[in-house]
């Protein structure tokens, strides 16, 4: 399908724009049948979505000449500022053959200077739900004229509360006007909402059922929970992508993520509710142009953000579902690039990450974060690639350096040897690089080393046997309370010896000589009842697994000799049995009971 039959304006910006063939959204809103109706279309992010429905628009808007400016005769409502403002430029260069004059109404922004553009007149008004109700309310904006109303990522808005503004402005509109509903997913108010505000509307879905996204490799990480900040310092150095983005969960982590990132060397930005639109504008500016390579953002602060160069997203904390994953996701792998997304995920909770994966659909592959010594080797190969590519290999006059640089180079030679030189350059290019962090081993072999091997190493010959409240009924596993202890107790792995995992309470050593700080460390972290990891009891063991198993036998057997009538008629006394062990109390130790 060609662009011949669009209004000639509209083509010819596609043209300029490089615009070859509709994407397959575009190409389903200019088929014949979805001429002249309501449109409900599934698409996902990146899919070309804002050109299609200004295609769609421009077939009655520009049939006839455009008239002068006046009211408002299409209105595109967003869930935010940063996507409101991509559509507005979006929209403006589609737009800017016909001599269309597009408004943009959004928070943060000057609302008497919007309040005077929309009365000197506007074609089209691209706006968030919350300052477009607010012009409607003052009698800034007359939506009497309106052909068109497109609603811009319409589950989204649901999901932030707009419902109340959105249904205001919608009663506000015209009956005989068009609706174009844009979803990346369609749950039921959506369908609600699209039942009461659109006319035989033709439900469109380009959506892939057997991927989440053409272009997006999808790769997931179990790391400690202690690790998580250690593993997006190591992906960010081993991908080294031009621009990546990170999300988190609140603007709390958001900021300490930044902070954490901006300290170890790394040129980053921050995005969340906190911020004001110029923070937001410096913030996306940076990262257009480089100055910027990281952005650290929270979900709805990430929405609309379009930067050309970003190919890795990075989830910092796991998607609370399938589709704000796909979402934060489709920040990369947009109009033909490739892009990489990587969910970092604690080593607990990967049953459910496994399972939201499955939902969508989402082939992930599973990998280990990049370790240091990989990172470092990783170094030395884009070192390298990059003096080959500037000519230094060969004889030829390698890169264009001005007389100054040759002057200073050569002065160099006269008092250093090529090799001191080379070295030196080197030495400059690892010194601007963050180091990588070294990551506590979640691989089977490390979880041997830690339960089996422990006792055999230095510092271990005088240890302290300690236990826990859970085990194997509990899924008790050595990958996961290793990074436990070490957060309770304040220690490192190399300070916990053996493992010994029973049916109900797990066993671990400790040296000597840190049992005081452990226990100190233990007190400080317990909070009696909680629901997560500090509500675990961890205590001293009074004895050895080994005389715990023991000592559980001989209550086992001793059940065989239950409490036979006495000549007196009053019950013998017996030891408690199998049956009556499973009775006490979840987390006392066996030998205490």
């Amino acid at each position: 399908m060609s662009f011949d039959h669009l209004p000639p304006q509209i083509s010819a910006s596609l043209a300029e724009r490089g615009y070859a063939e509709p994407t397959p959204v575009q190409a389903a809103v200019l088929e014949p049948e979805a001429l002249d109706r309501d449109l409900i279309v599934s698409a996902r992010t990146g899919s070309g979505k804002t050109v299609a429905f200004g295609m769609a628009m421009s077939r009655n808007l520009l049939a006839d000449e455009l008239p002068p400016a006046g009211v408002p005769m299409a209105l595109v409502i967003a869930p935010t500022r940063e996507l409101a403002l991509q559509v507005s430029r979006e929209l403006a260069w589609l737009y800017g053959k016909a001599g269309a004059r597009i408004t943009t109404c959004v928070g943060g922004m000057d609302p008497g200077k919007e309040r005077r553009t929309l009365m000197h007149g506007t074609h089209i008004v691209v706006g968030t739900p919350g300052r477009l109700r607010d012009h409607l309310e003052r009698g800034a904006l007359d939506l009497s004229g309106l052909r068109f109303v497109v609603l811009d990522e319409a589950d989204e808005m649901l999901d932030m509360g707009f419902r109340e503004d959105l249904e205001e402005i919608l009663d506000a509109t015209p009956a005989e006007r068009r609706t174009f509903m844009f979803s990346a997913t369609m749950p039921k108010p959506i369908v609600a909402l699209a039942r009461r505000y659109q006319r035989d509307a033709l439900r469109i879905s380009t959506i892939d059922d057997d991927r989440g996204h053409g272009d997006i490799s999808y790769q997931t990480v179990a790391v400690s929970p202690a690790d998580i900040e250690h593993a997006v310092i190591n992906l960010l150095r081993f991908h080294e992508a031009e621009t990546a983005m990170l999300f988190c969960a609140t603007r709390d982590n958001v900021r300490h993520l930044h902070s954490a990132l901006v300290e170890r060397g790394f040129a980053a930005v921050a995005l969340s509710g906190e911020h004001s639109q110029n923070e937001r504008n410096h913030a996306l500016q940076a990262l257009r142009d480089g100055r910027a390579r990281v952005c650290v953002a929270t979900d709805v602060a990430a929405r609309g953000i379009d930067v050309a160069s970003l190919s890795l997203v990075i989830h910092v904390e796991v998607p609370r579902d399938a589709e704000t994953l796909q979402h934060r996701s489709g920040r990369t792998g947009r109009a033909g690039r490739k892009g990489t997304a990587v969910l970092i995920v604690p080593f607990p909770r990967r049953r459910r990450v496994e399972e939201m994966l499955r939902r969508a659909r989402i082939a992930a592959e599973w990998v280990e974060v990049p370790s240091a010594a990989l990172i470092r080797e990783r170094d030395r190969e884009r070192l390298i690639a990059t003096l080959l590519a500037s000519g230094l290999d060969s004889g030829l006059d390698p890169v264009e350096a001005n007389e100054e640089d040759q002057l200073l180079a050569e002065r160099l030679l006269e008092q250093k040897d090529a090799r001191s030189i080379a070295v030196a350059l080197v030495r400059a290019h690892r010194k601007s690089l963050p180091e990588p962090e070294e990551l506590i081993d979640l691989s089977p072999r490390g979880g041997e080393q830690g339960q089996d091997k422990s006792r055999h190493r230095s510092g271990f010959e005088d240890v302290v046997w300690f236990r826990m409240d859970i085990g194997r009924r509990q899924n008790a596993d050595p990958r996961w309370i290793l990074p436990l202890l070490c957060r309770r107790g304040h220690i490192t792995r190399n300070e916990i010896g053996a493992i010994r995992i029973a049916a109900n309470e797990t066993f671990f050593q400790v040296p000597r000589a840190v049992e005081a700080r452990f226990r100190s460390a233990l007190q400080r972290s317990a909070k009696e009842g909680a629901e997560d990891e500090s509500g675990i009891r961890i205590e001293p063991a009074p004895e050895s697994p080994r005389e715990a198993a023991r000592g559980h036998a001989r209550k086992q057997r001793g059940g065989a000799n239950r409490a036979q009538p006495r000549d007196d008629g009053g019950p013998r006394k017996s030891r408690p049995g199998k049956a009556g062990a499973h009775r006490h109390r979840k987390g006392q130790p066996r030998a205490a009971r």
